[in-house]
């Protein structure tokens, strides 16, 4: 498999919990739809009806996954839980699909997982160092071998045994015959939320899968906290001591749907903030405010209203590509983005031009589109980032590459706008982008922009991960 040229921050995984509809799978497949931006890999639905339980998975993107409508006929139960897979490290394979469904002696367990466990690769070590044997090569697997090992009677205990040998950032859905359980780490760096519609409970990466669904939003899972959905309906345990929490920002700026709250905020206001605080710190003379469609919008919006410069639509989209578009010739992989955004040039030319983008990796994609707006007669280019400079990699569920391959790391904001070719460059600051959150319910992970990492990284883990990320797929 080629390696993935990444020029975008990813993602990984959407979850989905149903519980209480006989149409369950069909109610986790509406809501994979909603969360397809969360992982394009491979999909997944495991169901039950209290008794056989039964799993489909394929890689692929959600339409394709469940094209087959004799899927859901195979699919029969009123609990079910979902997963779109975005991997993070490694080649894909249909082995490491979600959701894992593994049996043991307490009966069949199903774990779908968004994030990473940071001591993965010791304590995956110490269970093959006791005689488990692994069937796949994400760190989701260590969580059911935990839970196998566990000496405690109750199931719910034997997860919390568990989940208080972990670390790192997750959230996780597990579905037994009869029951449903979903969790977040103790520092909440990832979302999920509950939702109802009548009698049926869902658990969601986000509010805008309970959206499809038509079901309300009752509230987030607390960081530290194990949700059990069961015939009795809810009842929530405390895994550990309440930690500070260090939700991840990045969710705001990129990662969710801007239709969504997490967090417990809206998602659009916070990038319309972000916009906002972007056009207060540097005024900038211009003739037009346009995004790098489609997750910069809101954030430009925000922009054009603060500095009263016209939002406009001076680049389009192709949504119908591919997701990744790779070849080896660079100038190959230069005309991959030419395909996949074109100019309006009746917009841009002869216009001094603001340019919003949410982020930039290594900014290869974006100076193909700053040669490409001066190719349709822009004047003026001036570039504003609604975030600050990534200058480190990420360990709880982003797929950053390493501080060699971020141009941020290695170049000043003078030697960025050089490369890029614009005539001017500007990130929000880090205080710009504390402003633009609200930091009521708790703090948030800047890691990536500040190299100050909330959650310890076990030694063994990153010594685990570049010995063997070339062959093997630790994180899901």
């Amino acid at each position: 498999m080629k390696k993935r040229i990444l020029d975008k921050p990813e993602s990984n995984c959407g979850i989905v919990g149903v519980f209480g509809d006989k149409e369950a799978a069909h109610l986790s497949y509406l809501a994979l739809y909603a969360l397809q931006h969360r992982g394009q890999e491979s999909s997944g639905i495991v169901c039950s009806d209290g008794e056989e339980v039964r799993r489909h998975i394929a890689q692929g993107l959600v339409a394709d996954v469940y094209s087959d409508p004799n899927i859901f006929n195979y699919l029969q139960g009123h609990i079910a839980i979902g997963h779109n897979r975005y991997s993070t490290t490694g080649s894909t394979h249909l082995i490491n699909a979600q959701p894992l469904l593994l049996t043991g002696k307490d009966g069949p367990l199903a774990i779908s997982h968004n994030g990473n466990f940071t001591n993965s690769g010791i304590l995956r070590q110490e269970l093959e160092g006791k005689g488990s044997i692994f069937q796949t090569t994400t760190d989701t697997e260590v969580i059911a071998h935990l839970i196998a090992r566990s000496q405690k009677e109750e199931f719910s205990a034997k997860i919390i045994d568990a989940l208080r040998q972990i670390r790192g950032a997750y959230s996780l859905v597990m579905m037994t015959r009869d029951r449903i359980y979903a969790t977040r780490d103790p520092h909440g760096v990832r979302p999920l939320c509950i939702g109802k519609k009548g009698k049926t409970y869902f658990v969601v990466s986000e509010t805008c899968a309970l959206d499809i669904l038509r079901a309300d939003y009752v509230r987030d899972i607390e960081p530290g906290e194990l949700v059990e959905l069961s015939d009795q309906g809810l009842r929530a345990f405390k895994i550990d001591d309440s930690q500070k929490r260090h939700a991840c920002i990045f969710e705001f700026i990129y990662f969710s749907r801007p239709d969504s709250k997490i967090f417990n905020e809206n998602v659009d206001k916070v990038r319309r903030k972000l916009g906002k605080n972007l056009a207060l710190e540097l005024p900038t003379d211009a003739d037009i405010v346009i995004s790098v469609p489609d997750s910069s919008n809101t954030a430009a919006v925000g922009f054009s209203r603060r500095s009263n410069i016209k939002f406009d639509l001076g680049l389009i989209r192709n949504h119908y590509i591919g997701r990744t578009f790779i070849h080896p010739k660079q100038n190959m992989r230069d005309f991959g983005v030419r395909i996949k955004f074109n100019t309006v040039k009746g917009i841009l030319q002869g216009r001094r031009v603001v340019v919003v983008e949410d982020s930039i990796v290594r900014g290869t994609t974006l100076k193909q589109l700053v040669k490409l707006i001066r190719q349709a007669g822009a004047t003026e280019i001036h570039v504003r980032v609604s975030s600050p400079p990534i200058i480190s990699p990420c360990y709880y569920g982003m797929d950053f590459p390493s501080k060699e391959e971020l141009i941020a790391h290695n170049k000043s904001v003078d030697e960025i706008t050089d490369f890029l070719g614009c005539d001017s460059l500007h990130y929000l600051s880090i205080d710009g982008l504390m402003n633009s959150v609200s930091q009521e319910q708790g703090g948030f992970c800047t890691a990536c922009f500040t190299g100050k990492y909330p959650i310890v990284i076990e030694d063994n883990i990153g010594k685990f991960q570049h010995e063997k990320a070339k062959k093997v797929k630790i994180t899901d």
